[in-house]
């Protein structure tokens, strides 16, 4: 009935997020990836590959990310639904791009799968926690898991589909403690076979199970009272896997320092001194606590500038390591206890650790999505104080009553929150015009609500309102650039502003910036070209000064090579200047460059009629 019960909430708080859009990197990770579009062809490429393997290869890039992103299960999964709920496609294609984006019914399946398995995971860790850590207290595991179900920074995970990486992972995470547990209880061999099964389904999800090294033994010591020898050699058979795993990764995608070392957006403390980084760094565990505790406001990023760099003078870094400090005596107080707590304590820290930055570069300094493991170890926590609260005021004849309508408000009150804030997780026009209200210091919050009023302005019906989107799109590029003046996104797409508002000069100086930090950027050719065209024909073409416009055409032919748009205006312009070889030579060299292009089939024509005298 508990099982049932969280089920049941599930649906009902994360039932609005089936008609959600892709957002964030859902774009890059899943729509364009071309592995995943390829549908079930494409999952060998998946599993020897980077997740962003495909988003390097066309946009002309390196690794941007040190050490690189190996997480190939949860693209499988994408995949599968690409084969059997979408049409495998070309990602060359860019109608097929567009059709795969606008696939409704492979959306909803996306969406749907995300809450499935959510669902699936609270039911386990129920079944997790009722049977192992609080078998004696079956109140203190449902409260933990309702707690856990509800919690508003969980809608990150479930809402944006690239996320199923995380729910995947604690899912096959905590199976893998289940069978761990259930060899040792019965000793079948077929327990330890899935145990050792689900490890490595929860390697290939993410890396976060390389935490059950310790709390596989760890688990034993607490709730089978083993010696601490015994305890550790529980985890000898899960080491094995992580070997076999830790070939395979660095076989497929090879340690190397990627672009974060120049990039501040992957390298958040690129520009923090020594002592701030670890000011900064420590303070940032205490953002994790401010938002378990009190999940509001959320927000998708909290990177660069978002949380400012902090010094040993400022009072959040203290306050940070004393209670760290303190968590981590309680930890070892509690283990010596043998308690569950421990074991608690040790998922929240274990997990916690691993996304700190303190030992490896994360590529941003916190994240809502990234504390989703040590949250069970929060809620463990909070479900355990709480039952520990309600004994203890149990002879008042109020208490019962009490108890439920306070778990039964805070359940409603989290609830709402995470209902309410799943809608703004629709697309990223809806994401980011949120959250850069209250994200506002973040450069890549700010590019990307520039990035959703560029995209509006075309759509609006009238020109004062077309207006209006290009001013708010310029409001927030500047911000953005304000920010992070080396922000290659915010100036590219405030170079398009400029262009939509007319300012051509203007636009090609910040695609000139581009082109300097960013040579070989994939959107630079199409976007060069309309500013060549759009000069050469309405600041001198329409005026008759062909052989200006002729000379601005060439220089966009240099720049630009192969652009039949730009060789279609230089025939014209050629022809107008009574050059009609030259005029021809640029038709045959469209004809050549793509002979079953419509322009091409046009040029066929022209030809003709200037060799007629036409």
């Amino acid at each position: 009935m508990q099982a049932f019960f969280l089920g049941l909430i599930v649906l009902v708080i994360y039932s609005n997020t089936f008609q959600n859009g892709y957002a964030v990197d859902d774009d890059w990770v899943i729509v364009k990836n071309e592995g995943v579009s390829r549908g079930i062809a494409g999952i060998p490429d998946i599993v020897t590959s980077d997740i962003y393997d495909s988003y390097y290869r066309q946009y002309n890039t390196g690794n941007q990310l040190g050490g690189g992103r190996y997480r190939p299960l949860a693209l499988v999964t994408y995949a599968i639904e690409q084969q059997f709920w979408g049409q495998p496609f070309d990602t060359t294609d860019r109608e097929a791009v567009k059709e795969n984006e606008a696939n409704s019914r492979l959306l909803y399946a996306r969406h749907v799968t995300n809450v499935v398995l959510y669902l699936l995971s609270v039911i386990v860790l129920l079944h997790f926690l009722r049977k192992i850590v609080f078998r004696e207290q079956p109140l203190i595991a449902f409260l933990a898991i309702l707690l856990f179900t509800v919690h508003p920074i969980h809608t990150e995970v479930v809402a944006n589909i690239k996320s199923r990486d995380e729910i995947l992972s604690l899912l096959f995470i905590t199976c893998t403690l289940i069978n761990a547990w259930k060899f040792k209880e019965k000793n079948k061999p077929l327990s330890l076979l899935l145990a050792l099964v689900y490890f490595f389904l929860a390697l290939l999800s993410k890396e976060y199970a390389v935490s059950l090294i310790v709390l596989i033994p760890l688990l034993f010591y607490i709730f089978k009272k083993y010696t601490v020898v015994r305890s550790l050699q529980t985890a000898v058979p899960y080491l094995a896997v992580l070997i076999v795993y830790l070939i395979m990764r660095f076989s497929f995608v090879p340690l190397k320092s990627g672009l974060e070392d120049t990039e501040v957006l992957n390298n958040p403390y690129l520009l923090a001194s020594g002592m701030q980084k670890w000011a900064t760094k420590t303070a940032a565990l205490l953002y994790y606590v401010k938002l378990l505790v009190a999940p509001h406001p959320l927000s998708v990023d909290y990177s660069y500038n978002q949380i400012p760099y902090k010094n040993l003078g400022d009072a959040l870094p203290w306050m940070s390591l004393v209670f760290h400090v303190g968590v981590v005596a309680a930890l070892g107080y509690f283990i010596k206890k043998r308690h569950a707590l421990a074991f608690a304590i040790a998922i929240y820290l274990a997990n916690l650790f691993l996304v700190s930055n303190l030992v490896f570069n994360i590529g941003a300094p916190l994240g809502e999505r990234l504390i989703y493991h040590s949250s069970l170890g929060f809620c463990m926590i909070v479900a355990y104080m709480l039952y520990q609260g309600y004994k203890y005021i149990q002879p008042f004849p109020p208490a019962a009553p009490g108890f439920a309508i306070m778990i039964a408000l805070l359940v409603l009150l989290s609830a709402i929150k995470t209902i309410d804030r799943n809608k703004d997780w629709e697309s990223n026009s809806t994401l980011y015009r949120k959250d850069v209200i209250t994200a506002g210091n973040s450069a890549i919050t700010n590019g990307n609500a520039g990035l959703s009023y560029l995209n509006a302005a075309p759509l609006q019906q009238e020109e004062n309102a077309r207006r209006d989107m290009l001013n708010r799109a310029m409001h927030y590029f500047n911000k953005a650039i304000a920010i992070h003046p080396g922000y290659t996104f915010a100036i590219l797409n405030r170079g398009i502003a400029f262009f939509e508002q007319g300012q051509w000069d203007r636009a090609k100086q910040d695609w000139d910036i581009v082109k300097e930090q960013f040579p070989a950027h994939p959107d630079l050719p199409g976007l060069y070209a309309s500013y060549y065209i759009n000069t050469a024909v309405s600041k001198y073409g329409s005026k008759g000064k062909y052989e200006e416009a002729i000379t601005m055409l060439k220089q966009g032919a240099a720049l630009v090579p192969g652009d039949i748009v730009i060789l279609f205006n230089l025939g014209y312009y050629y022809n107008l200047a009574g050059k009609k070889d030259s005029a021809i030579n640029a038709f045959r060299e469209i004809i050549t460059l793509k002979p079953n292009d419509t322009l091409a089939i046009k040029c066929a024509s022209f030809i003709n009629l200037l060799k007629k005298g036409g």
